[in-house]
């Protein structure tokens, strides 16, 4: 039995870090890989394919003092992500960010649309721990009140109280989610802007 549950934690581990060292590669089978969160759409003045492949080179690596920016010329595509580097003194959460820009031009414009994404653990790994936590404290209210627990005053504020704990659990769940996302999603944004402001000429930005 033993045996058989550190297998299991080991497999889990493994699936988790693979999953995000999937995510946070910049090749073309892995680019749409993770969850979808947001998009943004938005303009480049002035910016045409030209400019693009210009800006990118042969290679089509661009890199940004944040972050990296990768050009699929095939695809109009543009991936790009924060830098991710081992042992970082900046402060990293579970919930990393990375964007698949879609570029099309349009006039004197190219129509940019950012399809933001965080890994799929990530995402599975959250929604698993906020069904836990409401779910036992809907399981634990109905029971309690099925067993007489609201009967007297006593039972009844104890019952209120432990309900009222696993709220402030939850809630405290969706402050730090909601926190990390806007950390990260605010990083990935800094590397967007980066590139728009390498993109766009100076006149336009």
């Amino acid at each position: 039995m033993l045996l058989a549950g550190f297998f299991a934690g080991a497999l889990f581990l493994g699936l988790l870090v693979g999953d995000w060292v999937y995510f946070i590669r910049l090749t073309p089978d892995a680019v749409r890989y993770g969850c979808r969160v947001a998009t943004r759409p938005d303009q480049w003045p002035g910016v045409t394919l030209d400019t693009v492949r210009e800006r990118f080179g042969p290679d089509g690596i661009l890199m940004l003092p944040h972050g990296v920016a990768w050009w699929y010329p095939d695809l109009s595509q543009i991936a790009i992500r924060p830098q991710y580097r081992l042992f970082s003194r900046k402060f990293r959460t579970a919930w990393p960010v990375k964007g698949l820009i879609h570029v099309s031009p349009h006039e004197t414009a190219l129509v940019t649309h950012c399809v933001k994404r965080i890994p799929w653990s990530s995402a599975l790994i959250t929604v698993i721990w906020f069904a836990v936590v409401l779910l036992g404290s809907l399981t634990f209210v109905v029971q309690y009140a099925l067993e007489g627990g609201f009967t007297t005053l006593g039972a009844a504020f104890l019952g209120i109280g432990i309900t009222g704990l696993a709220g402030m659990v939850a809630l405290f769940g969706i402050v730090t989610v909601t926190l990390s996302y806007r950390l990260e999603d605010s990083r990935l944004m800094q590397v967007y802007d980066e590139l728009r402001a390498v993109m766009t000429p100076p006149s336009s930005s």
